[in-house]
C-alpha cells in the first residue's frame, strides 16, 4: 500500500498566536504529529501543506517533505477538502505515483501516539469502509434546539455508563481511500469512527487545551516499589498512598512481593493498579513494559547491586528510609524520621522530609486541658510486640475513674478478641475502634497519648498530642523525632518497659499540666505541613 499522509498547517492562528510552531514542552507543535507519523510501521509519506515559511523550515527539518499552500487555499473561509486534494496531486506528480489511502492528520493533535495512528491504519486495511475518523465515546444527557425549543436527545435520563455511545470526531485523523478524495469531499459513502483513547483524543483550540496537552505530555510513569505485612506493619504503605494521592498528574503503578498479604489488601482497597513480583529483581519486566520514568523504593535498607541493578534500567530511583549501602547509588535518598548522618548530596534528613495526610494539613491541634480526660493508646497497623496489649495490662488497675481510654487497633492486629474480652472485666472507661476513617477527630480529643516510635507519632506532634513513647523494635529506637525537644517522653524499646514504668509516667503526666503544656508547644514548633510537596519536588526531580 502506498499511503499519503497529509499535515495542514497554516501560518495565520488567531486563537493561540503562532500555535503550529510554538514550543510545547519544548518542542514546535507541529513536530509531535511529523514524529508519528514518520514513524510509523506503514512507511508512510509525510507531508506538511503550509502558506507560512516557518512552518516550512520547521516541518522540513524534523523530516518531513513540505508543499506550498497557494494563497487562495490560504484564507480563513476555506476548509481543509481543497487543502488536501491539493497536496494530494502535488505528490502524486512530483513522485508519480497514485497513493491507495490518503491520511489527514492535526498538527493540534500532539497527544496521538505512533501505535494508535498504526493500529487505526491497520483496521481500516481490514474492514470496508470508504472513510475513518478519529474520534471518542463520550456520552452525556445531551439537548438540542428544535423550533426554538430546548429538547433532549435521549430517550430515558440513565447514569453515563449505561447511556448509548455519543461519538465525536477528535481531529487527530481522517484516513480515506484514494478514490473519495476529491476538492470539496474527503468522505467516501461508508464511514466509521475509530475510538482513540482519551488521552490522545486533545484537539488544541484554545490556551486551556494547550495547557492541559503539558501536563499530559510531561506525565511520568511511576513504580513505588513497597510492602505491608506483620512483622513490619503498614506504615510504608500508608506513605506511599499519600505520595500517589499527591502524583495525580503521572501514572503510578505499585510493586509488591506476595509476603505482603495486608499491604495488597490495601492498595486494591484504594483502586490503584498494582503488581506482586516474588523477586526484587523482577521488576525489570514492568519497568520495560510500562517504559518507566522513576522508581521509588520504600523497602528500607537497599544493597548496592540491587540499585546499581535498577539504574542501569534507566530509571530515576528514589529510596525512603534507606541506611544500607545502596542508598549512595540512588538519586535521592529521604530518611523522615532520622537526624543528618551524612553529608552526601543525594540524601535528605529530618521531619523537613515527612509527608503527611491531607486530614493532618486540614486539622487544628488539640486543646489542652488542665485536667485530663481522654488518652489514646495506638500502636499502628500491626503491633508486632502487641503494646497495645501490654498497656492495657499497665493500666487496668489505674486510679482515675474520669478518664476515658480509646485503644486504636490497626487491620493487622491479631489480638482483637483477646483484649475486647479483657476490658470487658475491667472497671476502666475504655472505647476499643478500628478501621477509623478520621483519625485526626479522636486525636483532636485526646490529652495524652502512647504510641510506638513510628510514623503515627508525627501525626500526634501535628495534632500537639503530648506522647509517650514504647519504640517497637530497635530501628524504631533510631527516629530521633521522637525525643523531648519535640514533645514526646521516649521509654524506649517497648519488649523491656516494665508495666510500672508505663503506669507512673502516665500518672506523672496527668498530674504534671505544665509539662504537658510544654510539650503541646515544643510539637507546635515544627511545621510538618510542607514535607509532601518538597517529597513529591524530590520524585519528579524539581527545584526545591
Amino acid at each position: 500500500m502506498k499511503i499519503l499522509v497529509v499535515i495542514p498547517a497554516r501560518g495565520g492562528s488567531k486563537g493561540i498566536p503562532r500555535k503550529n510552531v510554538r514550543l510545547m514542552c519544548g518542542k514546535p507543535l507541529i513536530s509531535y504529529s511529523i514524529k508519528n507519523a514518520l514513524c510509523s510501521t506503514f512507511n508512510l509519506d509525510v507531508v506538511v501543506s503550509t502558506d507560512d515559511e516557518e512552518i516550512e523550515r520547521i516541518a522540513e527539518s524534523h523530516g518531513a517533505k513540505v508543499i506550498k499552500r497557494p494563497n487562495e487555499l490560504a484564507t480563513d473561509q476555506v476548509t481543509l477538502d481543497p487543502v488536501i486534494h491539493h497536496t494530494l496531486l502535488e505528490m502524486e506528480r512530483g513522485k508519480n505515483v497514485t497513493y491507495d489511502y490518503v491520511v489527514t492528520m492535526q498538527p493540534t493533535s500532539p497527544l496521538l501516539t505512533t501505535r494508535t495512528l498504526d493500529e487505526a491504519i491497520k483496521d481500516f486495511s481490514q474492514n470496508s469502509f470508504d472513510t475513518v475518523i478519529s474520534g471518542i465515546n463520550s456520552p452525556h444527557l445531551s439537548w438540542t434546539e428544535k423550533d426554538g425549543i430546548v429538547v433532549p436527545l435521549y430517550k430515558e435520563r440513565l447514569n453515563r455508563q449505561y447511556l448509548p455511545k455519543n461519538l465525536i470526531e477528535t481531529g487527530a485523523f481522517v484516513i480515506t481511500k484514494r478514490e473519495f478524495v476529491e476538492e470539496n469531499s474527503r468522505l467516501g459513502p461508508s464511514v466509521s469512527i475509530y475510538e482513540v483513547p482519551e488521552n490522545e483524543s486533545i484537539d488544541i483550540d484554545s490556551p486551556q487545551d494547550w495547557w492541559v496537552a503539558e501536563k499530559e505530555l510531561s506525565k511520568k510513569i511511576i513504580l513505588i516499589r513497597t510492602d505491608g505485612y506483620a512483622e513490619i506493619g503498614l506504615g510504608h504503605i500508608y506513605r506511599c498512598l499519600l505520595l500517589a494521592h499527591n502524583l495525580i498528574d503521572h501514572e503510578v503503578r505499585f510493586i509488591l512481593t506476595s509476603r505482603s498479604d495486608i499491604g495488597i489488601k490495601k492498595i486494591r482497597e484504594s483502586h490503584f493498579k498494582y503488581h506482586i513480583i516474588e523477586d526484587d529483581y523482577d521488576i525489570d519486566k514492568l519497568i520495560n513494559e510500562y517504559q518507566c520514568n522513576i522508581l521509588v523504593n520504600d523497602i528500607l535498607d537497599t544493597t548496592e547491586e540491587y540499585v546499581k541493578y535498577c539504574k542501569g534500567l534507566g530509571v530515576r530511583v528514589v529510596n525512603f528510609e534507606d541506611l544500607g549501602p545502596g542508598g549512595l547509588h540512588a538519586d535521592a535518598v529521604i530518611n523522615d524520621l532520622y537526624e543528618k548522618r551524612n553529608d552526601y548530596k543525594n540524601y535528605y534528613w529530618g521531619s523537613d522530609y515527612y509527608c503527611i495526610r491531607d486530614e493532618f494539613l486540614l486539622a487544628k491541634p488539640a486543646k489542652f486541658n488542665e485536667e485530663v480526660q481522654e488518652v489514646l493508646i495506638i500502636f499502628g497497623g500491626t503491633d508486632p510486640c502487641n503494646l497495645t496489649y501490654r498497656t492495657f495490662d499497665a493500666l487496668k488497675t489505674f486510679p482515675y475513674k474520669n478518664i476515658h481510654y480509646t485503644f486504636i487497633l490497626g487491620m493487622g492486629y491479631s489480638h482483637t478478641e483477646e483484649l475486647v474480652f479483657a476490658a470487658s472485666k475491667s472497671s476502666l472507661n475504655i472505647d476499643i475502634v478500628s478501621d477509623v476513617k478520621r483519625m485526626t477527630e479522636l486525636m483532636g480529643k485526646a490529652d495524652i497519648a502512647i504510641s510506638s516510635q513510628g510514623r503515627t507519632m508525627l501525626e500526634l506532634a501535628s495534632m500537639a498530642v503530648p506522647t509517650i513513647l514504647l519504640a517497637q523494635n530497635e530501628r524504631e529506637q533510631h527516629h530521633e523525632f521522637g525525643y523531648l525537644q519535640n514533645g514526646f517522653i521516649n521509654l524506649g524499646f517497648g519488649n523491656i518497659v516494665e508495666d510500672r514504668t508505663i503506669r507512673e509516667t502516665l500518672l506523672w503526666l496527668i498530674s504534671s499540666p505544665q509539662i504537658r503544656k510544654q510539650m503541646k508547644e515544643q510539637m507546635l514548633k515544627n511545621d510538618l505541613k510542607k514535607g509532601a510537596q518538597r517529597v513529591i519536588n524530590l520524585i519528579l526531580d524539581r527545584d526545591l
